[in-house]
C-alpha cells in the first residue's frame, strides 16, 4: 500500500478515494503520513495541496502533528495559499508556536487575513509580543486595530474568545429591510445564529434570533421582535464563566459588551466547546501535578523541568510521612506485621480522599458546591467515609487476622481502618474548600495536601493504637 501511495507522489496525481488517511479505527495510516513526508521531500507542491485542499483543517492539524518537525513548515510553505492557517488551531500550542516563529511574517499576516478574528487571536496569543507586532503591522490598519484590541483583554477571558464579526441593526427597521441588508451585504459572517440591536453610539439594546426573524412578515417592526432579556457577557468574564452560562442557559450564541455596554462581539458554540475541553484538560492535568501547558510535542527538559517542582513538594510530604513511623521504631521492631499492614491503611486512606476530592474539586469547578450546601456535603462525605471505614475494617481485620494470627491485630487494623477513612473523606472534601476561600485553585494544590493528611493520619492511628493496644515501647 505505501509503494501504491508513493507512486501516486512521483506521477503528481490526486489521491484515489480509496487511499484515504484514516484507517478503520479513525486512526491517521503510517503509509499515508509516509506518502506526504515523501512529497515534502520531493517538494511535490501540486499533489501536496490537493491533499489539503481536499481535507478539514481539524484533518490537517492532524496531520502536521504527524509528520516531523523540520516537515511541518515545508508543508506549509509548499502548499502556499492553499493551506489554511486554521488547521494551526488544531495542533497543540508548542507545535503551533515552532511554525509560526519559522515561517515569514508576510505569510503569516496573509494567512491571519483569511481567519475570522477570534481563530486569528488564537493563533497569534501564542507569540510573544514583539513577533505579535511584526505580523501585525503587515496588515491593514483597521484589521490590525480589531486584533489588537482583542489581544489586549486578560488571557482566559471573553473579550480573547469573541469573534468581532456579527450583524447590527438599528431599531427602526422592519424586517424586509434587515433581510435585505443580510442579502446585500457581502462581509457577513460565515456563520451566525441571529443578529443583534443597537442604538447610535453602538450600545447594546437587545437580540433577534435568526427563527424569528424568517417567520415574521417583511412589513413587522424589529423593535416587535426584540429579546431584550437576551443573555449577555462581559469582555472580562473568564471564559469558565462563559462556557457554563451556555450549558445553564442552552445558548448557541451570546453578545460581548464592554464596560459601556457597547456591543464589541460575540461568542458562539464552537468557542465554547474549545473552552469546555481546555479547562477539563487543564483540571485532569493540574490534578497530576502537571502542568497546564504541557504538550505531547515538548521537548524532554521542558517536560522534566515542569514536573519538578510539585515531585519536589510531594517528597517534602513524603519525609513528613515517614517521620510518623520513626515515632514508633521500637514498636515496628517488636512486631514485624505492623510494619507490612501500615501501608494498607495509609493506601486506603489515600484512595478514598482521593474519590472524595476529585468530586469536590469538580462540584467547586462547576460552581455546585458553595456556602449555602457545603455543611450538607461535608456531612455526607463524613458518612460516606465512616460507612465504608466500618466495611474495610471488617474485611482488613479479618485478612490481617487469618494472615499473622495475633489476637487483637484485626481489631487494631480495623479502627485504624475506619480512623483513616473518615479523616480521608474529611480531607479531600475540606481542604479543596478552604483552597478555593483563599483563592488557590484546588485542582492544583489539593492532591498533595490530601495525600499527606491520609499517610500521616493513617501512619500515625494504626501505629498509635497498635502500641496502646499491645502495651509496646
Amino acid at each position: 500500500m505505501a509503494d501504491e501511495l508513493d507512486a501516486v507522489v512521483r506521477a503528481d496525481q490526486t489521491m484515489p478515494d480509496h487511499l484515504s488517511m484514516r484507517d478503520e479505527d479513525g486512526e491517521i495510516r503510517a503509509d499515508f503520513v509516509a506518502a506526504i513526508s515523501r512529497a515534502i521531500a520531493e517538494e511535490n507542491a501540486p499533489f501536496l495541496r490537493e491533499i489539503v485542499s481536499d481535507l478539514h483543517e481539524a484533518d490537517v492539524g492532524d496531520l502536521i502533528e504527524a509528520l516531523d518537525s523540520d516537515e511541518r513548515v515545508r508543508l506549509v510553505e509548499l502548499t502556499g495559499a492553499d493551506f489554511h492557517f486554521s488547521a494551526l488551531n488544531e495542533v497543540d500550542e508548542t507545535v503551533r508556536e515552532e511554525i509560526l516563529e519559522e515561517l515569514e511574517p508576510e505569510a503569516v499576516a496573509e494567512g491571519v487575513r483569511e481567519l475570522d478574528s477570534d481563530d486569528a487571536v488564537e493563533l497569534l496569543q501564542v507569540l510573544d509580543e514583539d513577533e505579535q507586532d511584526e505580523i501585525l503591522g503587515k496588515l491593514p490598519q483597521s484589521e490590525r486595530d480589531a486584533l489588537e484590541r482583542s489581544l489586549d483583554y486578560p488571557e482566559n477571558s471573553a473579550g480573547r474568545r469573541m469573534q468581532t464579526e456579527f450583524i447590527v441593526v438599528p431599531r427602526d427597521w422592519n424586517v424586509g429591510q434587515a433581510i435585505d441588508f443580510m442579502r446585500e451585504t457581502p462581509d457577513l459572517p460565515d456563520r451566525f445564529y441571529e443578529i443583534y440591536v443597537v442604538d447610535g453610539i453602538n450600545r447594546w439594546q437587545g437580540a433577534i434570533a435568526l427563527d424569528a426573524l424568517l417567520r415574521s412578515h417583511r412589513d413587522v417592526p424589529l423593535a416587535d421582535l426584540i429579546d431584550e432579556d437576551r443573555r449577555k457577557v462581559s469582555v472580562l468574564d473568564d471564559q469558565e464563566e462563559v462556557a457554563r452560562l451556555f450549558g445553564k442557559y442552552n445558548l448557541v450564541a451570546a453578545p460581548v459588551v464592554d464596560t459601556d455596554d457597547r456591543l464589541v462581539g460575540v461568542i458562539t458554540i464552537d468557542d465554547v466547546v474549545d473552552v469546555i475541553e481546555e479547562e477539563a484538560d487543564e483540571d485532569l492535568k493540574a490534578l497530576g501535578g502537571v502542568s497546564s501547558g504541557e504538550e505531547l510535542s515538548d521537548r524532554v527538559w521542558t517536560i522534566a523541568r515542569s514536573r519538578f517542582n510539585w515531585l519536589l513538594v510531594n517528597l517534602a510530604t513524603a519525609f513528613l510521612a515517614s517521620s510518623v513511623l520513626g515515632l514508633f521504631e521500637g514498636a515496628l521492631e517488636q512486631m514485624v506485621a505492623l510494619a507490612v499492614l501500615a501501608p494498607i491503611v495509609a493506601s486506603q486512606g489515600g484512595n478514598a480522599a482521593t474519590q472524595t476530592m476529585t468530586v469536590a474539586v469538580r462540584a467547586l469547578a462547576t460552581r455546585e458546591l458553595g456556602s449555602s450546601n457545603a455543611y450538607r456535603v461535608v456531612m455526607r462525605e463524613l458518612l460516606v467515609g465512616l460507612v465504608n471505614g466500618i466495611g474495610f475494617a471488617i474485611i482488613t481485620g479479618l485478612a490481617a487476622y487469618a494472615w499473622f494470627r495475633v489476637p487483637g491485630l484485626g481489631v487494631v487494623i480495623g479502627l485504624a481502618m475506619v480512623t483513616n477513612l473518615v479523616a480521608g473523606a474529611l480531607g479531600g472534601i475540606l481542604i479543596p474548600i478552604a483552597l478555593d476561600r483563599f483563592r488557590v485553585d484546588p485542582a492544583v494544590a489539593s492532591g498533595t495536601f490530601v495525600t499527606t493528611v491520609t499517610d500521616v493520619v493513617g501512619f500515625f492511628a494504626f501505629l498509635g493504637i497498635a502500641t496502646l493496644w499491645f502495651g509496646l515501647k
